[in-house]
């Protein structure tokens, strides 16, 4: 009897593998449904459900590559070092697609409920097309650094640096890239939430909780990648071989828990969609009641 294609599976890597399992099976029909059904879409604007579609698709096109990823990590890299590269690059521009189209919704959210603005066609697909350009450009790196090691007679698809300063600055980007898209999120969910609070749209607790629910997914399941980024440029810079092994040994962890939020992200986003554009509607029509009895009350 053969044992040798067996996996020596160990905590460390027993945990990511059922994050990976747990993703693709929950988070591949769920993007599908959202872009096949576009749940309750027809009350949100034509730049919204643009936008929900493209979340979708780019959650999608990373968590189609799992059972790969999944594969690698328990038997190792079988295909060659171009399906490395390219498959690698498809993960980086689908979760740089992914924060910058959470980023839009989060800014176009702010400016269709507070300063009542709304976005054309073109300006659409202006948007969409810097969207994808800018993170066609930053997953770049990923096709220079990515290269196939060799561990124990098992080939992996990792990155692999020509100097410690490449190292540090690529983690620097990714980590500054992390930073301003949290921030935009954040402040417009906060400036949002500050400036409707004793309107109809945050009137409904369901709302509130689901308005909460996308600010603490993001920022819980990314900020132990860019967290363990900064400690790793620490490392580096301070020669701490013990935290930089720490570093490398959680890596696979915190990705997996980036491709959570691709997993979470079409349950978030389409019901929370949904119930904001409700909440407008009420609000703008309670502000137009009153506007009505205040007019018909002034004296002729």
């Amino acid at each position: 009897m053969e044992y040798s294609n067996i996996p020596n599976l160990h905590l460390r890597g027993l945990v990511p593998v059922v994050v990976f399992i747990f993703c693709f099976l929950l988070g591949v029909p769920g993007n599908i449904a959202v872009i096949l059904l576009k749940p309750n879409w027809q009350n949100l604007s034509s730049l919204s459900r643009t936008l929900m579609l493209n979340l979708a698709v780019s959650d999608l096109l990373c968590l189609v590559t799992l059972p790969i990823w999944t594969y690698s990590i328990l038997y190792g890299w079988i295909f060659q070092l171009a399906a490395c590269k390219l498959l690698a690059y498809l993960v980086y521009c689908s979760i740089h697609g992914s924060l910058l189209t959470v980023t839009a919704l989060s800014v176009h959210r702010y400016l269709a409920v507070v300063r009542r603005q709304r976005c054309n066609q073109v300006r659409k697909r202006v948007l969409l097309l810097l969207l994808w350009l800018v993170a066609v450009i930053l997953s770049i790196p990923t096709l220079v650094v990515r290269q196939l090691k060799t561990y124990q007679q098992s080939a992996k698809c990792q990155s692999k640096f020509t100097s410690e300063t490449q190292w540090v600055v690529l983690l620097l980007l990714e980590s500054l890239f992390g930073f301003v898209c949290f921030s935009l999120v954040g402040c417009t969910y906060i400036r949002l939430h500050r400036k409707v609070n004793h309107t109809a749209l945050f009137n409904h607790p369901q709302t509130t909780r689901l308005m909460t629910s996308i600010f603490v997914s993001f920022f819980v399941l990314w900020i132990p990648y860019h967290t363990i980024n900064l400690l790793r440029v620490a490392a580096i810079c301070l020669k701490h071989m013990d935290l930089l092994n720490f570093c490398m040994d959680q890596h696979e962890l915190v990705v997996s828990l980036t491709f959570l939020h691709s997993c979470l992200n079409p349950l978030l986003y389409a019901f929370s969609s949904t119930k904001m554009c409700t909440g407008c509607k009420q609000n703008a029509s309670n502000q137009g009641s009153r506007q009505d009895m205040a007019t018909t009350a002034e004296p002729r």
